[in-house]
Formats: C-alpha cells, sequence, structure tokens
C-alpha cells in the first residue's frame, strides 16, 4: 500500500471507492483496490449502475433468465446480487472494525419527494439484500428527512445522500437522532445501526466558480471550506447533549462522508477534495481516477480541516460580500442531483429494455 493511503486511513479518513460493477467482481480488481488500496468501503448510486449494467455482457444472462419479471424487479435484481456479493467481498473489513466493510445503495431516485414510498423501498432493499454491512442511500430532500428517522427507527442503517449545504446537514444529523430516540423509546438496541452522511464537494465550486471573476481569490475555495463548516457542525453536535446522552446508550455517530470528490475543472488538483479534506472520523469515497491520483501524488498534511475552520468562516464572509447567494444555489444543486439521478435510472430502465427485446 503507497505511504500516502497508509497516512489517510491513520488519521482517520475512511477509503471508499465510488463505484462497483460486477465486472470488479468478478475480475478480482476490487478485491485489489481492498488489498492495495486500502479500500474498506463502496458507494454506489444510478449513474454508476446504469454505467455497469448497459456497458457490460455480465448482466445479460440475468436479464434474460428473468423476462417475466418488471423492468424496475429486474434492476433490483441486478443491484442487490452486486450489493450483496460486494457486502460479502468487505466482510472482513466490518468483521475488523464494522463503521467500514460497508456496502451502500440507493433508493429509486424517482422516490426523492416520496417519504413513504422510499421507507418501503429502503425497509424492502435492506431485507433483500439481508447483510449487516449494508447502507440504505436516501437524498437528503425535505421527503427524504422523515425517511432517515424511520428507517433509523426500525434498525437500518443508512448513507443520506445529496447534502449540500450545512443547513440541510444539520437537519440530516438531527433526523439520524430522532430515529434512534425513537428506538430507544421502543426499546430497542441502537448499538448497530451506522449511518454517513455524503457532503457533495466538486459541484460547489463548479457552480461557484461559474459566477466568480477569473482571477477571485474565492475560485476553488467555497467547495472545502463549505464541508470545513460541514466537519465543525459535526463536531458540535458529537458535544451537545442531546448526542451525549445517545452515546451513552450506545449510538455510533454519523461520519460525514466526502462524496463528488472528483476535480471539474482540469486546471485544479486533482487530489485536492482529498488531501485538503483529512480529518478524524471521515469517510472519503472517490472515484479510481482519483484514488490513484491520491496514490501517485497525494501529498499528506495531516489534519487539514480543524486548523482552517476559521480561515473558512472568513472565506464564506467574503462569498456572501460578493452578492453571490450560497443558499440558491445548494437548493438549485439538489435539485439538478435528484434530477440526474432519475435520469439515469430512466437510462438504466431502457439499457434492460433493449437487452429484453433484442435491441442490444
Amino acid at each position: 500500500m503507497a505511504k500516502v493511503l497508509e497516512d489517510l486511513s491513520n488519521a482517520g479518513v475512511a477509503i471508499w471507492l465510488d463505484d462497483l460493477s460486477r465486472e470488479r467482481l468478478v475480475s478480482g480488481s476490487l478485491k485489489q483496490l481492498i488489498k492495495e488500496f486500502n479500500v474498506v468501503g463502496v458507494t454506489t448510486n444510478p449513474s454508476i449502475f446504469n454505467s455497469a449494467i448497459s456497458t457490460s455482457q455480465l448482466y445479460k444472462s440475468d436479464i434474460l433468465q428473468h423476462k417475466s419479471d418488471s423492468i424496475e424487479e429486474i434492476i433490483t435484481k441486478l443491484t442487490t446480487d452486486d450489493v450483496r456479493d460486494a457486502c460479502d467481498l468487505f466482510r472482513d473489513a466490518y468483521d475488523t472494525n464494522n463503521q467500514d466493510g460497508r456496502v451502500s445503495i440507493e433508493v429509486d431516485p424517482r422516490f426523492a419527494n416520496d417519504t413513504k414510498a422510499t421507507i418501503d423501498q429502503g425497509t424492502q432493499l435492506w431485507n433483500l439484500i439481508d447483510r449487516p454491512n449494508l447502507l440504505i442511500k436516501v437524498p437528503a430532500t425535505l421527503a427524504g428527512l422523515p425517511a432517515i428517522t424511520h428507517l433509523a427507527a426500525e434498525g437500518i442503517s443508512v448513507n443520506v445522500t445529496l447534502i449540500f449545504s450545512v443547513k440541510r446537514y444539520q437537519q440530516v444529523l438531527a433526523a439520524y437522532a430522532d430515529g434512534l430516540e425513537m428506538r430507544i423509546a421502543a426499546n430497542k438496541s441502537i448499538s448497530e445501526i451506522h449511518s454517513v452522511a455524503s457532503f457533495f464537494i466538486s459541484r460547489i465550486d463548479s457552480a461557484v466558480d461559474a459566477l466568480l471573476d477569473e482571477n477571485s481569490e474565492l475560485r476553488g475555495a467555497v467547495a472545502i471550506s463549505n464541508a470545513i463548516l460541514a466537519y465543525d457542525a459535526f463536531l458540535k453536535f458529537e458535544l451537545s447533549d442531546r448526542w451525549k446522552n445517545l452515546k451513552i446508550k450506545g449510538s455510533n455517530s454519523q461520519r460525514p462522508l466526502w462524496a463528488s470528490t472528483g476535480v471539474k475543472d482540469p486546471k485544479y488538483d486533482p487530489t485536492r477534495y482529498v488531501m485538503q479534506l483529512v480529518a478524524k472520523q471521515i469517510v472519503n469515497t472517490m472515484p479510481e481516477n482519483t484514488l490513484n491520483a491520491v496514490k501517485v501524488n497525494g501529498v499528506f498534511l495531516g489534519d487539514s480541516i480543524t486548523p482552517n475552520i476559521g480561515k473558512a468562516k472568513q472565506i464564506m464572509a467574503k462569498l456572501a460580500l460578493t452578492g453571490i447567494d450560497l443558499d440558491k444555489i445548494t437548493n438549485e444543486l439538489e435539485l439538478d442531483g435528484v434530477e440526474k439521478f432519475e435520469k439515469s435510472w430512466i437510462e438504466l430502465m431502457n439499457s434492460v429494455n433493449k437487452i429484453l427485446t433484442g435491441e442490444q
């Protein structure tokens, strides 16, 4: 393992891969990343599965064997089989430290604004995959917040996705705590429930940079500052009386997970959303090209978050003076994120249908 990856792990950063496919499982490439890159978890999303299933022949026989099922049922079969196999591959990591060794699967993105449908499918996926190291991904929409609470109260571990603002992140922390408190009130254990909160990084810079002058000192600074302030909110929540009481009763922290960590601007260092966001109790899920960049070119500087909280606040204050409305941007990014995942899901359904009809 490269020393920089070992340094990240020792600093408290859990390295996860933002990708999964049957090709990775069959070829052994995922197993190799576990061994050589210290990867201890996997995240998936509708776009990842669309890419995996629509470009590989490894799914074709499964699809044709279930041609009497609906397209949604076939997709559920394909994705849950891959995620279950990945959960089994990460079982050693999970048994070593049950915070990690986690694999995430997302509810149908078309349910992003439907609380009941999200709860129902989240529960279905949890029971169908039937692995303790599974995480059910739920979007941090307003409709998603009560679903987070309900699923946690039912003993289901959750990965909350599409978080762009510190305010929404604080609501996510509260929703998770609500679920744990409901479970305690029902005289049930909370020690087996885990959660991460996926805070999206690079899309913030893409949106904000487009509104800034070419020479602005704020270019490329806002996304990292936003994430640093999210981590500050996490630390403050961990120190609250509410969380201390839950900790006594066995709660597990809802760790911040940095998502969308591949740079969008080719002028930026491809490791910036990893190496500049290092602290204890962090998960960083990376596409493989970012993981490779970190291994080859990453410069480890230790904790790069807590010493920079004050600086992050200054950057956000300067942004406010420009008149750029970050709340408006993060709201738009949430809507856009849901829309992109919906589009990928529909494309996946079309790809499966083409195989069923012999067009592909």
